[in-house]
This record gives structure tokens, sequence and C-alpha cells, in this order.
């Protein structure tokens, strides 16, 4: 659908994310329209958590949304990289996730792909808040797309690992899709992988919407077992048995742990620096991060 470059605001001198939609979608005009509506929405969400939209708009046929660059790792790549995470960082990491989202569901604004790769993980501001995590990708052409989750052509927009079994059978999703892939996201954290692993897509696609979910406590026996019952909540299949908030559910998620183990920074979290030197036609020199070099020059590709 999209690729996102690291690029300079030529007005400001500023680094930005920049994300260039395919040219096949900037062809149809409800699209288009859909697409201005939901990035003025998105742009007007100011929180904390919410990668901030800067501009959004049409350049030389283009479709693109020109978002603050977040120096730092995604929760992918830090999983992939440590595995499973401490109980009090898989904690912080939920809390801002929830927040995020619960501010979104206000403005009736559904993500619609939460998962570790839409979110940012960044240098936090002390130790008690060791890291700051960003919530990206706010499905706006995703939305755009369909109010399920199809597009016209039959195509599933999302990442299967995290999909709520409503989205799969095509119906009307609402914040509560993002409450079930939020606790998709946790049990990862927390375990080392999503809750439904499968062979093929079929099968997982049959797990989401059919399967219950397993145990974290078998995976982590130093976690109580009444995380298994927060969890298996969220990740129900009829939205209306799950937490009416996602805050709701990080909320009973930190009171069935309770709040056990050490507070300390953790190790794996990491916020790259690195600058170089840009000329300006002027002779002027404004320093610019580069992107991390695990991405360059392209962020991230969304399929």
């Amino acid at each position: 659908m999209a690729v996102v470059y690291c690029a300079k605001d030529l007005r400001l001198g500023r680094t930005v994310a920049l994300k260039l939609l395919a040219p096949e979608y900037t062809r149809n005009d409800a699209f288009r329209r859909r697409f201005a509506q939901e990035s003025r929405v998105a742009a007007a969400i100011d929180h904390p958590n919410i990668v901030p939209v800067f501009e959004a708009g049409e350049a030389d046929g283009i479709l693109y949304i020109a978002m603050c660059f977040v120096a730092g790792f995604d929760l992918r790549a830090l999983l992939d990289r440590e595995g499973p995470l401490p109980v009090p960082a898989a904690l912080r990491i939920a809390s801002q996730l929830a927040s995020a989202l619960d501010a979104a569901h206000a403005r009736d604004l559904v993500h619609r792909d939460v998962k570790p790769g839409n979110v940012l993980v960044g240098k936090g501001v002390d130790s008690d808040h060791p890291e700051h995590v960003y919530l990206t990708d706010f499905g706006l052409a995703k939305k755009s797309l369909s109010l399920t989750g199809f597009t016209s052509a039959g195509e599933f927009v999302g990442t299967l690992d995290y999909v709520a079994p409503e989205r799969i059978a095509g119906r009307p999703v609402d914040g509560r899709s993002d409450q079930y892939s939020l606790a998709c996201v946790v049990h990862e954290t927390l375990a080392g992988a999503p809750p439904f692993r499968r062979a093929d897509h079929l099968e997982l696609l049959w797990a989401h919407q059919y399967d219950p979910p397993p145990a974290l406590s078998k995976d982590r026996p130093d976690i109580p077992g009444e995380v298994d019952e927060v969890l298996r909540r969220a990740l129900a299949k009829i939205p209306d048995d799950r937490y009416d908030t996602c805050l709701e559910f990080v909320a009973a998620l930190r009171g069935a742990v309770g709040e056990a183990g050490p507070r300390g920074r953790t190790p794996t979290l990491v916020d790259p620096r690195v600058r170089a030197a840009c000329a300006e036609p002027d002779g002027d020199r404004v320093e610019v991060p580069d992107p991390p070099p695990w991405a360059d020059p392209v962020l991230r590709t969304d399929r």
C-alpha cells in the first residue's frame, strides 16, 4: 500500500517520516476524499503516544502523509532481538498503547492494524519511564478502503497474527477490535509469540475465530494464572464479551500481575542518534538524523 521514507521538510528544516501511498489509490476519487477526511481526524488527535501527523495531501498525483520522525526501534525489532520482555516493561508498553488507542476511539478512529511493527519504542524521560512508546500507521488508508477488513477486491487489510474475529468475518469493527489486537501484542511481549500460531493462513484465520487462546502461564511460570483469565476476556470471539476500553483491559492485567518485579530500565531499548550534515542550496548546513542503518533508505514497507 505504501512506503515510508526519512525525509526533510524544506520549509522548516526538520526531519519527518514521509509515507507515500501507491499510485493506484490516488486514482480513486472516493478513496481520495475519505483519505483527506481521516487524515484531518488523525492530525487532530493530540496524544503523547500517537505519532503526530504534520501534514497530509496530494502532490504530483501521489497521496502522502508527513509524520514526526521517531529515532529508535519498533517493537517488532525489539522482540526479534531480545525475545519475551520483563513483565514491568511489557506492562509499561501496554499501558501507553492502551491510552493511545482509547484516545483514538474517543474520536471514532479505529487503528485496524495494531502490531509490533507499528509500535515505535524511543528513549524515556527517567528511570520510572525508561521507554516512550508511539503508535503509528493509524490505518488511514485502510479505513478509507473499507469499514471492514476487506477491500472491494476481496483482499484482506491487516496482519493475520493480530486480527480480530469480526474483521475476518467481514463484520463492522470498533475499538474493541483494536483491543483484541492489543491483547495479541501483549501476549507476544510476554510469551515471545502471538497467541495463535498455525502452519498456514487458513488455519490461523480459523484459530482466531474459533480456537480458545492458550494459557500464557504455561510459557511464563513467573506470571500468575489470573493473567490467563484477563487475556482470555480481551481475546473473546464476541466483541461484547471483551473489556469496554483498552485501559480497562490493561488495568485488569496489572491487577492480575500484582505489579510484581523491578522497575529498572529495560536494557534492550535503544535510541540511536546518528546524524548527517545536509547542505542547503544557500550553503547553510542543517543537522538531520539518518534513519537506523537497518532501515536505510526505506523505513518500512506496508504490504
